[in-house]
C-alpha cells in the first residue's frame, strides 16, 4: 500500500489525491521541454528565444503551481515555514488558503472549457505557433495533455478536504465527524463543547502549550500562618 506523507485527520483519498496533482503535470512540462530542445514532438512555425523562454518558464510554474496542492494535506498548509520572510511560523488562515485553492481549481476549468471551445469551433488553425504534424505528434501530445482535466477536479476535493479537516470535520482517521464543531476560521469552539476542541495535530500542540502557560502563571495563593487552636488539656482525677 502506498505510503503518504499527510497529517493526521487526512483522508487517504485527499491525500492520494494531492500527491497526483504534481504528477499528472509533469508528462505536459516533458513536452514542452523536449519542444524547446528541438525534438520531433510538434512544429514550430516561428521558433526563437522567446518561445523557448516561454516554455521554459510555463513549465516551472506549473509544477510549482501544482506542487502546492501538497499543503493541503502537510503541516506547512496549516503554519508557514519558519525560513520564510516575514510569515515565517505564522499560522496559514483556513479561509484564505481554501479561497486560494478553490479560485485555482475554478481557473483551470476555465481554461479547459476554453480550449475545449477553441478546438471544436477551430479557432486559431491557421495562426502561426505550434502544431502537431501527423497523427504519431497528435497522439503524444494527447497523451500528455490530457491528464491535465483531472488538475481541477482533484485541486477542488481536496481544497475541500483541507477546510473540512480544519474546521474539525474529519476525526483523527480522516473520517467525518458529524458531532464535531466548526466555525470557519480553524479556531476553538468551547460554547459548543464546553472545553476547547483541535482541528488538527498542529492545533492540539498549540492548545496544549497554551494550557501549560496558563497553568505555569496563575498566582499561587499564599498557606494560611494562623496556627491551629489548642486543644484543650484534659484533667486526670484519681
Amino acid at each position: 500500500m502506498m505510503k503518504t506523507n499527510a497529517l493526521p485527520g487526512t483522508p487517504r483519498w485527499a491525500a492520494l489525491a494531492a500527491h497526483a496533482v504534481p504528477l499528472i503535470v509533469i508528462p505536459s512540462g516533458i513536452w514542452r521541454i523536449a519542444l524547446t530542445l528541438g525534438a520531433p514532438v510538434a512544429e514550430v512555425d516561428d521558433p526563437g528565444l522567446g518561445q523557448d523562454v516561454y516554455q521554459i518558464v510555463l513549465t516551472v510554474v506549473a509544477e510549482l503551481l501544482a506542487f502546492l496542492t501538497l499543503g493541503l494535506v502537510r503541516s506547512w498548509g496549516e503554519v508557514f515555514p519558519r525560513r520564510l520572510p516575514f510569515v515565517g511560523g505564522r499560522p496559514v488562515s483556513t479561509r484564505g488558503a481554501t479561497t486560494a485553492a478553490l479560485c485555482g481549481a475554478f481557473g483551470l476549468f476555465a481554461l479547459v472549457g476554453w480550449f475545449t471551445y477553441a478546438a471544436y469551433a477551430g479557432l486559431g488553425q491557421n495562426s502561426v505557433g505550434t502544431h502537431t504534424d501527423g497523427p504519431v505528434q497528435q497522439v503524444l501530445l494527447y497523451v500528455c495533455y490530457l491528464p491535465l482535466l483531472a488538475w481541477g477536479p482533484l485541486l477542488a476535493a481536496v481544497a475541500v478536504a483541507y477546510h473540512r479537516r480544519r474546521t474539525g470535520r474529519y476525526d483523527s482517521n480522516g473520517r467525518h465527524d458529524g458531532n464535531s464543531p466548526h466555525d470557519g476560521n480553524s479556531r476553538y469552539d468551547e460554547g459548543r463543547t464546553g472545553g476547547p476542541a483541535a482541528s488538527s495535530c498542529v492545533e492540539k500542540q498549540k492548545n496544549v502549550a497554551r494550557y501549560v502557560a496558563a497553568a505555569t502563571t496563575r498566582p499561587r495563593t499564599a498557606p494560611d500562618s494562623t496556627p491551629a487552636p489548642e486543644r484543650p488539656k484534659r484533667k486526670h482525677t484519681r
